[in-house]
């Protein structure tokens, strides 16, 4: 596994590289939100932690930028802990937020969970599971890809894994606590605008009429669920 950090505290950058290099990761560096995106687009990783505050763009914009042509899961870094802030960065594509000072333990447990949960770990492994349909949405689990009418939709990693949820359970409504623990594989400190945020971006990616979805549709004062076609 291949991962990219990307931090202007060379420090900080260094104590992470060592610990994610001691659990057997392969390891490469970046300094500023353009560096980022450059080895993004030319290298082949299968995680980015993105650091928010840096020189020249900073991780909202470059996550935006590799969002362009790329769907590796990104775990965003801040020193910054108010709601906005993380809200904004799953609008911009992150798949987590961690917010500094953080204990090096946590972030790794969220490294591994988020490839776990990307399909990127073990993927040899993984049975064939076949297409799911739903209406004029489909997915491949096995080739992690999306359609809306035949069209290709790029998902993001927590994307995916929730909208494959849904389509696995129809007419099962599944409360924000419950998605939590099940797609991001951890307590997330009650959270649950994550949840909401993500399922907006998927009635945007996925429905014909986003503001009056078909499938992907909510039960007041319960949570969301798939409309069993």
């Amino acid at each position: 596994m291949k991962i990219l950090v990307v931090d202007d505290e060379k420090v900080l950058v260094k104590g992470i590289k060592f610990n994610l290099e001691s659990e057997g990761y392969q390891v490469e560096a970046a300094y500023d939100g353009e560096a980022a995106v450059e080895l993004a687009r030319t290298g082949s990783f299968d995680l980015i932690i993105l650091d928010l505050m840096m020189p020249k763009i900073d991780g909202l914009q470059a996550c935006m930028r590799i969002r362009e042509f790329s769907n590796v899961p990104v775990i965003m870094l801040t020193a910054r802990s108010e709601d906005t802030d993380k809200i904004i960065g799953f609008e911009c594509g992150a798949d987590d937020y961690i917010t500094k000072p953080f204990n090096i333990l946590e972030l790794k447990a969220r490294v591994r969970a988020l490839l776990r949960r990307s399909g990127m770990a073990a993927q040899s492994q993984r049975e064939k599971r076949g297409r799911l349909t739903m209406g004029h949405i489909a997915l491949d689990p096995d080739e992690r890809s999306a359609w809306k009418d035949g069209t290709p939709v790029d998902l993001t990693a927590k994307e995916f894994d929730l909208m494959e949820l849904l389509m696995r359970n129809p007419g099962r409504v599944f409360s924000r606590e419950n998605l939590l623990n099940v797609v991001w594989g951890y307590e997330y400190a009650g959270d649950y605008r994550t949840v909401d945020v993500h399922v907006r971006r998927l009635r945007e990616k996925l429905e014909l009429d986003p503001a009056h979805p078909m499938y992907i549709l909510t039960k007041w004062g319960v949570g969301y669920y798939l409309k069993n076609a």
